[in-house]
């Protein structure tokens, strides 16, 4: 008789360090390294940090991580437009100590691309990143942490989602296109830069 498989659960994130090691890695992973080059070497450190407080993009509050065999397997975060609007950069700023430096610096040099995360409209839910361990792969598990983002975006009213990915991860769209969302625009809008196109994917949230 064949056993089947350990059944996903999913479950709020806690405010410990060790969980925002856990979710640094994979923010970093669906980010394609963008953290650990604002970051430096410290990145998972400090995200960890800032992750156990509140009120900010990186907080705890916005994830939820699915486990098996109590396990942590993949995770998913975001936030409705209202929660960035009143985020804080000071818990990432004081986490990062003497690379503050460093990050003011690359958040400068990248502003336009940060400045993509205020162009959420106010009814809308923004979905941070999903990211999944490689041997849960191909099992459906990106679907489950969909689901629940939508589910919780539904929960808050939002009327639509929001996402951005890069234009080369043709997995991820793939992924994404069979989940509904469409490209709502494309940055840079004009001149091309080497290596850099991020698509705005969005989908409507028709009330149930």
């Amino acid at each position: 008789m064949a056993t089947r498989p350990p059944a996903i659960a999913l479950r709020p994130a806690q405010a410990t360090f060790a969980e925002g090691l856990v979710f640094a890695r994979y923010l970093d992973e669906a980010a394609e390294g963008f953290f650990r080059f604002v970051l430096g070497r410290r990145a998972p450190d400090i995200i960890a940090t800032a992750y156990t407080q509140p009120d900010h993009d990186l907080s705890y509050q916005h994830v939820t991580f699915a486990e098996r065999d109590n396990l942590i397997v993949g995770m998913v975060s975001g936030y409705t437009a209202a929660q960035h609007h009143r985020s804080s950069l000071g818990p990432l700023r004081q986490a990062a100590g003497r690379s503050v430096l460093r990050m003011r610096i690359v958040t400068l040099l990248c502003a336009p691309v940060l400045r993509i995360l205020d162009t959420i409209a106010d009814d809308g839910f923004y979905v941070q990143a999903i990211a999944v361990d490689k041997e849960f792969r191909g099992q459906g598990l990106g679907s489950v942490l969909f689901d629940a983002i939508e589910a919780r975006a539904r929960a808050t009213g939002s009327l639509h989602l929001a996402l951005d990915v890069s234009a080369k991860n043709e997995t991820a769209r793939r992924f994404y296109d069979r989940r509904g969302l469409t490209i709502a625009s494309q940055w840079p809008r004009r001149l091309p830069l080497p290596g850099l196109r991020l698509l705005r994917l969005t989908k409507p949230l028709c009330p149930r």
